[in-house]
């Protein structure tokens, strides 16, 4: 039996994907700009089995069996094989070319939640490719591959900043993406989850984005007028590690990406009470400061992913905890990076007043920007055991 076990990255949208031109390959209106957060906070983990042993291939995710003959999946492991058997077309019968003609055990778990506004697909489908490519030998460039099974899964495919670019050709072939800085290029930018609902969303991205394809006319201004300038806006602000310039397009662009949602007929309505008491707050604390510290995104769920520099992170923690008191069940409020006690002044608690509200934001994560996919050398992580079958524990 052969066995692969790698991870991969959650992305984060700073310039948002609106919608998509070809929905079979995934080709999408505009391009779009991501931040790849580190594997010690939120990644996926994938195995993958082969032998001849395996009569049939199949599929667990997050500890229970899943459709393996979902289209998206056929695609990525149809492509992953088509390259295996093209790079090994010269007839030799090693073991890598034995293993195209036996099936596949898949078992994938993420450590966060599912499904809701935190790009659980992006990390997945990123993981799916890079795993097979890995089991079959196959190499070069991937993100096409990735970008067939969830349109954000092609920037999973690189680590620190990357841009997805929307491509012209039918085929989807120049659809790729493309890392603008690797993830030690700002080591000062810190990224704040926060998660205000863990639920599944009640529209899906997909669905949503096809509704607003057809119906929003402020989407396709966007795609045409805004989104081309603010991508070379953005890419310069990276590269110059301009945080005032960089936090102002991510805001102001996540809030056009929701007012295409509100354009969209019938509305889509992705953001929650919580979600806007986050905004509030985020300007109500740069307004106190006269400068953006801190800049939020949303992407197609409520949960507020918020960009800050390092030296801000201890007290807007603080900021969240007396504007989103914890709720008293005993479950940590503050997972990932560590974080100091800080004190808030007078001034500072005043300005950030507003309508508290207890239990509004269920966690908080702190994570930083990071590398991408990679295969594990570490056993335990195995998610299949010898019998090709998930253990107990995945």
């Amino acid at each position: 039996m052969k066995k692969v076990t790698c991870t991969a990255p959650v992305n984060i949208a700073v310039i948002l994907l609106g919608g998509k031109r070809n929905e079979e390959l995934i080709l999408p209106i505009n391009s779009s700009l991501s931040v790849t957060l580190h594997q010690d906070q939120l990644k996926t983990t994938t195995s993958i089995a082969t032998s001849r042993d395996i009569t049939e291939d199949r599929i667990w995710l997050n500890g229970k069996e899943d459709d393996i003959n979902h289209p998206r999946l056929q695609s990525c492991l149809r492509e992953i094989r088509r390259l295996a058997r093209k790079r090994r077309s010269s007839g030799s019968e090693d073991g890598a070319s034995r293993n195209l003609n036996y099936k596949v055990h898949i078992c994938s778990v993420n450590n966060f939640p599912t499904a809701a506004g935190l790009a659980s697909s992006a990390a997945g489908y990123a993981c799916l490719v890079y795993t097979l490519a890995e089991l079959y030998g196959v190499e070069g460039e991937l993100s096409e591959i990735a970008r067939q099974g969830s349109g954000s899964a092609c920037r999973s495919m690189y680590g620190g900043f990357v841009q997805w670019l929307m491509g012209e050709r039918e085929d989807g072939k120049d659809s790729l993406a493309q890392q603008v800085e690797a993830e030690t290029h700002w080591p000062e930018l810190r990224v704040l989850i926060l998660v205000a609902s863990a639920e599944k969303k009640h529209v899906g991205s997909t669905a949503g984005m096809q509704t607003s394809v057809k119906t929003s006319p402020l989407l396709k201004m966007r795609a045409e007028s805004v989104v081309p300038g603010r991508m070379e806006e953005m890419i310069e602000s990276i590269r110059k590690k301009d945080f005032e310039s960089f936090g102002q397009l991510t805001m102001k662009d996540s809030n056009q990406f929701h007012a295409t949602c509100l354009d969209t007929f019938p509305p889509i309505f992705y953001l929650n009470q919580v979600s806007q008491q986050i905004i509030n707050l985020v300007h109500r604390y740069n307004a106190h400061y006269g400068q953006t510290k801190v800049a939020y995104s949303f992407d197609a769920g409520p949960n507020a992913v918020l960009f800050l520099l390092e030296p801000t992170v201890n007290e807007f923690v603080e900021v969240v905890k007396h504007s989103f008191p914890p709720a008293p069940n005993g479950d940590p409020f503050i997972k990932g990076l560590p974080v100091s006690p800080a004190p808030l002044s007078q001034e500072l608690t005043t300005a950030i007043e507003g309508d508290a509200c207890p239990g509004g934001v269920r966690y908080v994560i702190i994570t930083q920007t990071g590398p991408g996919p990679a295969q594990s050398q570490d056993p335990t992580l195995d998610l299949l055991g010898a019998d090709g079958l998930p253990r107990s524990s995945a």
